[in-house]
């Protein structure tokens, strides 16, 4: 008999969402209702979705989403994420919209006040990795301290179904980095998209170069004797911000999240998520909910057999 092996797939919604729309809105033209309700970032949220779901098959299926911008971040740092501005007006609406959609197709909506999307992946990853193996679908390098040997990160790159899957192997090969040196390595260049700015005067290639030598946040500071004069004393000024910047760069593996595997089991809710398609004028994608759900039903299939063969044995 056929068998298959749990797949959880854990989607950035909020990094989906942003880049569906500006990968429609750059010409000007925003999708609408005749309501007048914008969708463009939705409907293309879902071909995106798609397109992993059939990339990747898995066999559980989250969407994970920021709750808003105060979160324990901006409690340890006021000028977290401070720089950015306001969302587009067009986008505002689409936020609660494409988790009503999400919800409709029968995937579980994860956000947490207080934490950031990351958060929930991250704890969602940790929970499920243990004996499950793991996908996150995002943008966000940062994601990418999460590889661990049963998670894989898949960044999305510019084009239709273009993805840069890394496992440990791949980090390593392409960036010579840990996991963990992924956030050491922030910790000393900071992030200007988060607006943290981790020892200043210290940029990528130095930041780089040190991890790379010394191993981590740890080593660099045992062998600051070692380190040319003008580097050691942007450390000695900066060390504070130094561990402040690895505390906001690193994803938390404990947030409150109640979600668990039974609760994310893909089968696709294709009647429900027809109607909201049909409610959004979203004709041109129900062919997309056959496709999906042939799928579903193989997996399904799958599953019935693998439980039958567990019984007989």
């Amino acid at each position: 008999m056929s068998g298959i092996e749990n797949k959880v797939l854990l989607v950035d919604g909020m990094a989906l969402l942003f880049r569906a729309f500006y990968a429609t809105s750059y010409s000007g033209f925003i999708r609408k209702t005749k309501a007048g309700i914008p969708t463009n970032a939705v409907y293309g949220f879902i071909q995106y979705f798609f397109d992993a779901i059939q990339t990747f098959k898995p066999t559980h299926v989250v969407c994970c989403w920021d709750m808003g911008s105060t979160t324990f971040r901006t409690e340890q740092y006021d000028q977290y994420k401070a720089n950015r501005g306001a969302a587009p007006e067009e986008l505002i609406p689409q936020f609660e919209l494409v988790k009503e959609v999400v919800q409709e197709m029968g995937v579980p909506n994860i956000g947490i006040a207080g934490f950031e999307a990351d958060d929930c992946i991250g704890t969602l990853g940790s929970r499920f990795g243990t004996d499950t193996e793991v996908l996150i679908l995002t943008g966000d390098h940062d994601m990418l301290q999460l590889v661990s040997e049963r998670i894989k990160v898949i960044i999305m790159k510019k084009g239709k179904l273009n993805y840069a899957v890394y496992d440990l192997d791949t980090l390593w090969t392409e960036k010579q980095l840990t996991p963990q040196q992924v956030i050491d390595l922030k910790a000393f260049m900071g992030d200007t998209s988060d607006n943290y700015p981790g020892v200043r005067g210290i940029g990528e290639k130095t930041a780089l170069k040190l991890i790379l030598e010394y191993k981590s946040v740890e080593g660099v500071l045992e062998s600051l004797h070692l380190l040319p004069k003008s580097v050691k004393a942007k450390i000695d000024l900066d060390i504070e911000m130094l561990q402040l910047s690895r505390d906001l760069a690193r994803i938390r593996l404990d947030a409150p999240v109640e979600c668990y595997l039974a609760d994310c089991i893909w089968n696709l809710q294709k009647e429900a998520a027809a109607r909201k398609f049909e409610e959004l004028e979203f004709g041109g994608l129900v062919k997309i909910l056959g496709e999906a759900e042939e799928k579903v039903d193989q997996l399904l299939i799958s599953f019935q057999e693998v439980a039958t063969s567990k019984m007989d044995q």
